[in-house]
């Protein structure tokens, strides 16, 4: 079975996004694309939240999410009780919020880092374990209940 990936960003990131699926496909994972569908200004709101509550309907997937700095998209999945979305930069970073964070959205700052980057990061997040252990009981305290 092959595992569907969700996938949202506003118009910076459109252009990322798009490569982003085309790559995903070559690797046999299917996209569920929740937009934006071009370049034209939107919210970034609108495009994040769907995405977010597709992976808490859906435990264990993970889901990607991309505007121009990543932070907006990236407060806007986090406001998701079952989402722990990381803000990445480099690969090693993307490890080390699924190692010690079980994050479950990567989101990318399409205007502040090439393709070749992201699509390493995509690897990297989609390749590693959540560690467990000690890191267990600390995102145990994320949530507000």
């Amino acid at each position: 079975m092959t595992q569907l990936i969700p996938i949202g960003a506003d118009h910076a990131g459109f252009q990322l996004k798009s490569a982003v699926i085309a790559y995903l496909q070559t690797k046999g994972y299917e996209v569920k694309d929740y937009g934006c569908y071009s370049e034209e200004s939107i919210d970034y709101a609108d495009y994040g939240h769907p995405v977010a509550t597709h992976v808490e309907n859906n435990p264990g997937i993970f889901g990607i999410v991309i505007c121009g700095s990543g932070n907006g998209i990236n407060m806007t999945v986090n406001k998701h009780q079952g989402i722990r979305g990381a803000l990445c930069w480099t690969p090693e970073i993307a490890v080390l919020a699924r190692e010690h964070n079980d994050a479950n959205i990567l989101t990318l700052p399409a205007r502040f880092i090439t393709e070749a980057a992201a699509l390493e990061m995509v690897d990297a997040f989609f390749a590693t374990a959540f560690e467990g252990g000690r890191h267990q009981k600390r995102i145990e305290k994320i949530p507000v209940c």
